[in-house]
């Protein structure tokens, strides 16, 4: 499911990429429909950087993020698996372990081309 992102998804992804001035996916040219995956493939230099990126967030920021996962408006899909298990860690510490769970089937569903 696609979505125009709003107020809120544009602030977070400020706070991951404060440099990057545009919504627009530099690859397509098209508008980010997800906040994680542009930062993940275009905008952190490597699995550190993105690391360090989505470090920045609140608990606040995680749950609201979570939230959009779990309801298929924001994608992990296209995300390298090593940055994938970033930010189920994230989840982990700011949402819960159980919650990880479900967001970790979630993605090896979509993976398996099940969902």
């Amino acid at each position: 499911m696609t979505r125009t992102l709003d107020e809120r998804d544009v602030a977070i992804l400020r706070k991951l990429a404060p440099e990057y001035e545009g919504v627009l996916c530099p690859e397509s040219g098209h508008e980010f429909h997800s906040i994680l995956p542009p930062v993940s493939n275009h905008i952190a230099e490597d699995e550190a950087d993105f690391a360090g990126r989505i470090g920045r967030l609140s608990e606040d920021d995680w749950r609201y993020l979570t939230e959009q996962i779990l309801k298929g408006r924001e994608s992990l899909s296209c995300m390298p698996e090593e940055d994938v298990d970033l930010v189920l860690r994230e989840i982990t510490v700011h949402v819960s372990e159980e919650t990880a769970d479900r967001v970790r089937r979630l993605y090896h569903l979509s993976e398996c081309g099940i969902l």
